[in-house]
Formats: C-alpha cells, sequence, structure tokens
C-alpha cells in the first residue's frame, strides 16, 4: 500500500525533510529516482526537453558507475542530481554504519550532489541528524505510482494530476520496472500542467 498524496501527519512527524516547496508559486518540482539507466533515463530527457522542464534525478550510485555518461548528460541538460544511495539500501533494514557507508560510497561519485533521497522513503531518525550535514533531504508530496505494475496507466496519470498543487515534488522513477507507466504518464503530466500556467524546476 502506498499514498499517492504523503498524509499531513507524516509530513508533520518529520518536519527535519523536505516535503514540498513553496505554495506560493505555479511550480512543480519533478523527481525521478533510480536511474540513470540506458533504456529509460534519455528518453525522459528529451520529453523534458520538449516541455522546457528541469528536473532532480536521486540517482543510485552502482548506475552512475555502470553509465557515466548518462549522469553527465543529465547535468549537460541543465538538471539537478541527488544522492539515492550506492545501492538502494532500505533504510529501516539496514544498519546505520552499513547506510552511511552506501551514501558515501554514492557520495564518491557524485561529489556534487547537494540533496539526498532514501530509497523506499525509509530512513532512521538517528540517521537523518547525520545525513542532515551534507545534504538537504528531499521526500514528497506527490507519489505517481508508476512503479506499481498492477496500476494502469491512465490511473497513473490521473491519481498524480489530482494529488498536485503549487509547489509539490512529484516522484517518478526512471526504472524499467516503472518505464511504461512513467513515459504514458509523464508526457501528458507536464502539458496538463503547462497548460494551467504551471513550469517545473529542479530543487
Amino acid at each position: 500500500m502506498y499514498w499517492h498524496k504523503t498524509p499531513c501527519y507524516i509530513q508533520w512527524l518529520y518536519p527535519q525533510l523536505t516535503w514540498h516547496k513553496s505554495r506560493e508559486e505555479k511550480t512543480i518540482y519533478v523527481t525521478f529516482d533510480d536511474g540513470p539507466i540506458p533504456e529509460v533515463t534519455p528518453q525522459v530527457l528529451d520529453i523534458l526537453d520538449e516541455y522546457n522542464a528541469k528536473s532532480t534525478f536521486f540517482c543510485v550510485g552502482d548506475n552512475v558507475r555502470k553509465h557515466p555518461n548518462i549522469y553527465q548528460e543529465i547535468m549537460n541538460r541543465g538538471h539537478k542530481t541527488g544522492n539515492h544511495t550506492y545501492d538502494h539500501l532500505n533504510g529501516w533494514k539496514s544498519s546505520s554504519k552499513e547506510y552511511i557507508k552506501s551514501i558515501d560510497k554514492c557520495k564518491a561519485l557524485m561529489p556534487e550532489a547537494v540533496f539526498f533521497r532514501p530509497a523506499y522513503g525509509k530512513i532512521k531518525r538517528k540517521v537523518i541528524t547525520s545525513v542532515k550535514k551534507d545534504y538537504e533531504i528531499i521526500m514528497w508530496d506527490v507519489l505517481s505510482g508508476d512503479f506499481d505494475v498492477n496500476l494502469k496507466k491512465e490511473t497513473c496519470l490521473e491519481k498524480s494530476i489530482q494529488a498536485t498543487k503549487k509547489g509539490a515534488i512529484i516522484i517518478f522513477h526512471d526504472s524499467i520496472k516503472a518505464k511504461e507507466n512513467m513515459l504514458y504518464t509523464l508526457p501528458r503530466y507536464l502539458k496538463y500542467f503547462s497548460n494551467k500556467g504551471f513550469n517545473f524546476k529542479s530543487l
């Protein structure tokens, strides 16, 4: 089970994390998790260019190691990047020492990143303090659900639109699992909100 719209009480429990940006401007912060990979990320970059959208890519360190040219292309096109651990660790199931080690291993490959997002959105409270010394920890208030293979692509789009308001941080995934839903939803989502006068910025 997951929420397309992160409940307010969850955001209230973790005020030291960034869940959304200012609600005053018609801006949406589109983010991507789990890449970069050659099968998906280049298509995402082309779609973003089409709508003059800037984004933030939370990259898995091992994928950066395997596909450094794609990682460089993300930055060449004016997007920002964030640390997503080296091997997509679950922060609730890993020891604090192992988790920090994975973050540091990812940092060695992308030292310019100033944002961190915990894989699965799971991070221990005691680890937050340590991570915040080096990163702004970015969560989200809209989860597209593109990774859900049981979710119809039309529903993915509908739920994403319904949950979005000014200042929203939305998650998509540039991954094989999410590819079908994401590549259907992303351009239609960008077109819908472009027509509503929104712009799309990196964090």
